[in-house]
């Protein structure tokens, strides 16, 4: 029931933006997130996750039309999902059914209280197919948002790096990192670079990646050595335009080649953070789409993955009083 009603809805979008009037002065922006759609499997029960669903969640709740370009399984995990997102404010109706191959998951075990995750292989998400309703979407889109994780099998890596390359030259094309053990190289890496206009990982992230594409990774103060490394993405891939570098509850840096700002964070007790990094995206991709400024990317950015923050799970409710 889930999955037809999304169908309905990506049908009745679909139509819309095939009328003769200006999508980007009348419509919302369209924002995509690209790849996997999974559960995380926690010993207090499954929580519905991935890096672009939780992006794509969080657009949608910015006032955009928000898309989840994935694939699930023919299963109940997949059935489940479907029935989550369909009263959030995000557009599942392009979310590929796999008749072959299970949905997502991540088991998560305590050890300690430490987490250890097994991120499932072989999954629907492995297996993204481009289809023409994908190629159309992204040629329509304002911001698509890709990662590396879903990029782990050569299927779905080559269909993600086709439907990047499909956006429009003003398609603002963020790559998350978001770096996932064992499932990431220096070719992924690059690969994904040379397609992106905003690369956006976290502190701990940054000497892997500088390391794994043979560029210099000097230590020194927080601040400093993450601004150089940052402006050497830039020189080294000519189509960035922006790096952004969360620090946790130490805030972001967002370095582009003229200026660069930084953040503090904002403060918030926090639950879990869990799906705070994707909310900083979402709000990131928000603001440059309205041309604000660094200082202001950068507060919207902290404010939201700080919320989120403060919440159970990554796609928490949210209130009128929070908003």
């Amino acid at each position: 029931m889930a999955m037809e009603r999304n169908r309905q809805r990506v049908g009745r979008w679909a139509s819309t933006m095939d009328d003769e009037w200006n999508w980007h002065s009348k419509q919302p922006h369209l924002i995509i997130g690209l790849g996997e759609l999974l559960w995380d499997v926690l010993p207090s029960g499954p929580r519905l996750g991935g890096a672009p669903a939780n992006f794509s969640v969080m657009a949608g709740r910015l006032g955009n039309h928000a898309t989840i370009l994935s694939r699930i399984g023919r299963d109940d995990f997949g059935r489940q999902a479907m029935e989550f997102l369909d009263p959030l404010p995000v557009d599942a109706g392009l979310v590929q059914v796999d008749p072959a191959h299970d949905s997502g998951l991540v088991t998560v075990e305590l050890d300690g209280g430490q987490p250890r995750y097994t991120i499932h292989e072989a999954v629907a998400w492995d297996f993204l197919e481009l289809s023409d309703e994908w190629v159309r979407a992204a040629e329509r889109a304002d911001v698509i948002c890709f990662g590396s994780l879903a990029q782990r099998c050569r299927i779905s890596r080559q269909t993600i790096q086709t439907l990047v390359a499909e956006t429009s030259s003003a398609c603002i094309r963020i790559f998350d990192v978001n770096l996932r053990s064992p499932f990431y190289s220096g070719e992924v890496l690059e690969e994904s670079l040379e397609l992106a206009t905003v690369v956006k990982m976290n502190d701990a992230e940054v000497p892997v990646v500088m390391n794994l594409l043979g560029l210099p990774c000097e230590s020194g103060s927080d601040q400093d050595w993450l601004v150089v490394s940052a402006q050497r993405l830039l020189e080294g891939f000519p189509a960035l335009q922006m790096a952004a570098v969360t620090r946790g509850a130490a805030g972001s840096l967002l370095v582009k080649r003229e200026e660069w700002h930084e953040h503090p964070g904002v403060a918030a007790e926090v639950a879990d953070t869990v799906g705070a990094g994707d909310a900083f995206t979402a709000a990131l991709a928000h603001s440059m789409l309205r041309g604000a400024n660094l200082a202001a990317m950068n507060e919207a950015g902290n404010r939201w993955g700080a919320w989120v923050a403060s919440q159970p799970g990554a796609m928490p409710g949210l209130p009128d009083d929070a908003r």
